[in-house]
């Protein structure tokens, strides 16, 4: 929606050690005063608290990849939701591809980790998107309203809906490091879906989500990208590891 806040949330993936994160962050950092937009760091878990502290006092959010569905236990290797929060976090990504497609994660799963970050206080930002052979196949829009209907707790399980605590990144999941995007008109057409079928799902309150664009942004395709209705902000991947390549697409949601 025109009147919302443009974010640009970098997702670092598998990908940094502490030298160099640090160092990315703190070129972001000194160069968030130069944007108009909400900036996110999502670095890998080994690395939160240390972004956390070099973006502390700076408006750089710093968010997690990932958090589990249960309050604490026996799970090797994971990490809850309050932990995420515990290390200096505000946002965590949930249900990226990667994780639904590499791991097996299910809409349901997705749905319980979303309910355990709101738990936490914590902002989830909750991705979605299909794969080549469902686009070939024209079922793009009706996976799109399954995996909303299945991954955003709107029935009273956990805290309501609401842009304060969720955003929707929309991810072509052939389009995510190939350097393919959907043409303009198709990103347009898939980001007013969504924007409707939350109004379906939540009401008024749709209107305040953010719905970020994550398939391939980058500098050369950021303006055109951000200037489409629906399009609220990306979820930046590769672009996110160089601090030029990360503001200048932050540039072009402020232009």
């Amino acid at each position: 929606m025109a009147g919302l806040k443009k974010l640009i949330a970098g997702n670092w993936k598998m990908n940094m050690l502490h030298t160099d994160g640090a160092a990315l962050a703190r070129d972001i950092v000194d160069g968030a005063d130069k944007v108009g937009c909400d900036l996110l760091l999502c670095p890998p878990s080994t690395l939160v608290s240390w972004i956390a502290e070099t973006a502390s006092g700076s408006p750089v959010l710093v968010g997690a990849q990932d958090c589990h569905e249960a309050e604490s236990g026996a799970f090797t290797g994971d990490i809850s939701a309050a932990m995420v929060r515990d290390a200096g976090a505000s946002y965590v990504i949930l249900g990226h591809s990667e994780r639904r497609h590499g791991l097996g994660e299910t809409d349901s799963r997705v749905r319980t980790k979303v309910t355990a970050a709101h738990s936490a206080g914590l902002v989830a930002i909750v991705c979605i998107g299909e794969t080549e052979a469902q686009r070939d196949a024209g079922e793009t829009l009706d996976v799109l309203s399954a995996q909303l209907d299945g991954s955003l707790p709107t029935d009273g399980d956990g805290d309501a809906i609401n842009g304060a605590n969720t955003v929707i990144a929309y991810e072509p999941v052939w389009a995510i490091g190939t350097g393919r995007t959907p043409t303009l008109e198709e990103v347009a057409q898939a980001h007013a879906h969504i924007r409707a079928h939350l109004e379906h799902l939540l009401g008024e309150a749709a209107s305040d989500i953010r719905i970020l664009y994550g398939g391939s942004m980058k500098p050369e395709n950021a303006g055109d990208l951000l200037m489409i209705a629906n399009v609220d902000g990306g979820l930046i991947g590769g672009a996110s590891l160089s601090a030029d390549s990360f503001l200048a697409i932050a540039g072009a949601a402020t232009a």
